[in-house]
């Protein structure tokens, strides 16, 4: 038996391939499928099964790309009308080698979601290792909410009855390896642990420790935000994406060519730092540094421009561009070539916000009354705590939010470090806020300089 877990970063995703007997299968593919084929390569192995333990919400599936490339099939929940792939329902059996893969069913995070418990015959007929999809993850549990808050109750019934029923059972020494890790927008307390056992989540995931009625009760009253790209992702998926055959071909663009997609309609994503970014940059840019595509672009990029990357030096480009590909956003035009030196050395219009330290706007706040803005999470807030006299707005959410914002006062916006406040500085600049200052270090430097906290 071999086995290995294939982790797409920014998205938390995980993937596994696992094989014997010149055999393999791989769960929960991403779009750029080429290492589950060189894997295989290196095992001497033909991929002969690709499953799906769900529709995912957060990224393209790579079944149908993955499927094309080497003729297998796929397999996911028959409990939803996919467009393509195989139906499989509780107890169906797959073999590969002495590896056997043995499905449950396990609904609640989507109607279809499947569970895979292998089992190496070679060694025994119990249970190694469990492929818990978007079901059980280490230190939490899926979310719920995606049919609408009308069936949040018997979505969190079914998850529970599921985990409970069919995976706690299988036994504590039991493998768990589950679709995602710490900071998937698919869970909100995910541990950052690359595996885990059964035994150890009974003893130490706080959400199992609720039982069924708490459990069910906390989330018919919670609302975890929902990136609007996560709707498209799932019509993808269910219909199945348009196959690439190979990831995309994005070019340098040189200026002139960059201010005809300007001229478009393109939209300009500015991977720097929020230092570099409030010194000088595109007019219309948004300011989404490199860790943040996966989180934030789905919040302000649509599926219809062409989307133009700026950085610095234009140096490794190529893990940014993958996480655009893998979110579907096959419309990416280029780079600015030479990066933004190239835009100021040109002439170009330059745009500027500002930046101040904690001090700075703490002596703010005591001279005069700056509109103070906190864009983090409401878990977040409540936990950290806040600046006293902020207004909080998540930054994914504050669009809807703008007519709420004064235009004739000085904005401050602070998040945890900087990062989300750069980004919120962009989306005000773009809605003509001229008057707008990120706090650099956010609450992580509010803190630190022993300033006051409410909570």
């Amino acid at each position: 038996m071999w086995f290995e877990r294939i982790v797409a970063e920014g998205l938390s995703h995980n993937s596994y391939m696992v094989g014997s007997g010149g055999k393999a299968a791989v769960i929960d593919p991403r779009r750029d499928c080429g290492s589950y084929i060189d894997r295989a390569d290196r095992y001497d192995a033909v991929i002969t099964h690709i499953f799906e333990t769900h529709r995912n919400e957060d990224y393209v599936s790579g079944a149908p790309e993955l499927a094309y490339r080497c003729n297998a099939p796929i397999y996911h929940g028959s409990r939803m009308d996919f467009a393509y792939g195989n139906g499989v329902r509780e107890g169906d059996r797959f073999t590969l080698g002495t590896l056997e893969l043995s499905v449950l069913e396990t609904p609640g995070h989507t109607e279809e979601s499947i569970t895979l418990v292998l089992v190496d015959t070679e060694v025994s007929h119990e249970p190694y290792m469990v492929f818990s999809g978007d079901t059980l993850f280490a230190g939490d549990i899926a979310r719920t909410d995606f049919f609408g808050p009308e069936r949040k109750a018997e979505m969190a019934e079914k998850m529970y009855a599921g985990i409970t029923r069919k995976i706690l059972p299988l036994g504590d020494g039991v493998i768990l390896c589950p679709a995602h890790g710490a900071g998937s927008a698919c869970g909100s307390e995910i541990a950052d642990h690359p595996f885990s056992t059964i035994g150890y989540e009974k003893r130490t995931n706080p959400v199992l420790a609720l039982g069924n009625d708490a459990f069910v009760s906390r989330r018919t009253t919670e609302s975890p935000y929902l990136p609007p790209y996560f709707r498209r992702m799932e019509t993808v998926n269910r219909e199945g994406p348009v196959l690439l055959h190979t990831l995309p071909r994005t070019h340098p663009l040189p200026v002139p060519a960059v201010n005809s997609l300007i001229a478009s309609g393109c939209q300009i994503a500015d991977i720097r730092s929020p230092t570099a970014f409030a010194a000088g940059h595109i007019p219309g840019s948004l300011s989404i540094w490199r860790d943040g595509i996966a989180s934030f672009a789905g919040w302000f990029l649509d599926y219809g421009h062409p989307v133009v990357l700026v950085d610095d030096f234009s140096l490794d480009l190529q893990p940014v561009l993958r996480q655009f590909v893998r979110m579907g956003y096959d419309a990416t035009a280029g780079w600015l070539a030479g990066g933004f030196p190239a835009w100021f050395r040109a002439a170009q219009p330059v745009g500027m916000t500002g930046t101040c330290t904690v001090q700075v706007l703490r002596e703010q706040l005591a001279r005069k009354t700056p509109f103070l803005l906190d864009v983090r999470d409401r878990k977040n807030r409540e936990h950290a705590g806040h600046i006293p006299g902020s207004v909080h707005m998540y930054i994914g959410e504050l669009p809807q939010h703008i007519r709420e914002i004064p235009k004739d006062r000085p904005v401050f916006i602070y998040c945890d470090s900087g990062y989300k406040g750069s980004l919120a500085v962009s989306v005000l600049a773009r809605h003509g806020f001229s008057d707008v200052t990120n706090v650099l270090g956010g609450m992580q430097a509010w803190v630190q300089a022993g300033y006051p906290v409410e909570k």
